[in-house]
């Protein structure tokens, strides 16, 4: 068994035996737990720092994730998950999710998960582990997708160029605010802040379905002052020929009063607010939305030096 697996095999114990008990196990109860499992299971002195680690994130994350995957498996609650697999997904989440993507890339987290399933679970865990991991990654918008690929061909040699295009388009909000500038943000149930979009309708303009899109996420109302960039990715449709489809994603930058926020119904978002341009480098964003964030932040601030 490779090293990390099975350094994650020994995590997954700690979590069973520590659900078992109620989630009553602090981490320093846990970690003793986890170098008992360790030496029984014959993990390398080296692996130990990984598996701590691993450990702490999963525990202190755990409400997060358990919202993930009561939002992703919505038939399932989460006490009917069999024990095993609701700790499998606990830990695999943790690293799709929150894991330093350079160490743990997307498809590793999730291959490992499914591996895990297929050791300690039933005939039926690796694909309802596989379902719901398949899920969040979705709604990730498929994060590290091309990663060791420079292939341009979708399933069976299906040109990228041939997939059906989705339309979306967003923007970044700002509003003026007794001399201070304040971007508007919605936060997923994944803990990131991101921008605010929804799809192009048949008929409308990027522009026109943006006002609309932002009107009904936000309750602002919005004038377009210019775009940001396009954000382009493939993600997986059982609908439509082939399984993939690509969504290209258009933003702009957009000016509203400063008032208050009405988060609308979209689904897999919690909240909605503005903030201080000042404390925007704070918040936690995805990388492919910092690319649309930064240009209209450098944007924003020239106006504000001129």
């Amino acid at each position: 068994m490779a090293n990390r697996h099975l350094a994650r095999s020994v995590v997954l114990q700690v979590l069973f035996e520590r659900d078992s008990s109620g989630n009553v196990m602090n981490v320093e109860d846990a970690s003793s737990r986890l170098q008992s499992y360790a030496q029984e299971f014959g993990a390398r002195d080296s692996d130990v720092p990984f598996m701590k680690e691993l450990l702490s994130l999963v525990i202190a994350k755990q409400k997060e994730i358990d919202t993930v995957i009561e939002k992703a498996a919505p038939e399932w609650p989460l006490d009917k998950i069999a024990a095993i697999d609701r700790n499998i997904l606990r830990l695999g989440l943790c690293e799709l999710i929150f894991a330093d993507r350079t160490q743990v890339p997307a498809k590793v987290a999730i291959n490992e998960a499914i591996e895990l399933a297929k050791n300690f679970g039933s005939s039926s865990s690796s694909r309802f582990i596989n379902g719901v991991m398949g899920a969040v990654y979705i709604e990730l918008g498929e994060p590290g997708k091309n990663e060791g690929s420079a292939r341009k061909t979708g399933p069976g040699g299906q040109g990228i160029g041939k997939m059906p295009v989705e339309l979306l388009a967003g923007a970044v909000v700002f509003a003026k605010h007794e001399g201070d500038t304040y971007l508007a943000f919605v936060h997923d149930i994944f803990g990131h802040w991101t921008i605010s979009k929804g799809k192009i309708r048949e008929g409308e303009t990027l522009e026109g379905g943006t006002k609309r899109a932002i009107k009904e996420e936000l309750g602002l109302d919005i004038e377009i002052r210019q775009e940001l960039g396009v954000n382009e990715y493939t993600a997986n449709d059982p609908e439509v020929k082939g399984g993939k489809k690509r969504k290209r994603v258009t933003y702009f930058l957009a000016e509203a009063p400063f008032s208050d926020i009405t988060l609308g119904s979209s689904g897999g978002l919690d909240d909605a607010q503005w903030f201080p341009l000042s404390q925007v480098g704070s918040l936690n964003f995805y990388d492919d939305t910092l690319k649309i964030i930064i240009p209209a932040i450098n944007v924003l601030a020239q106006k504000v030096r001129t």
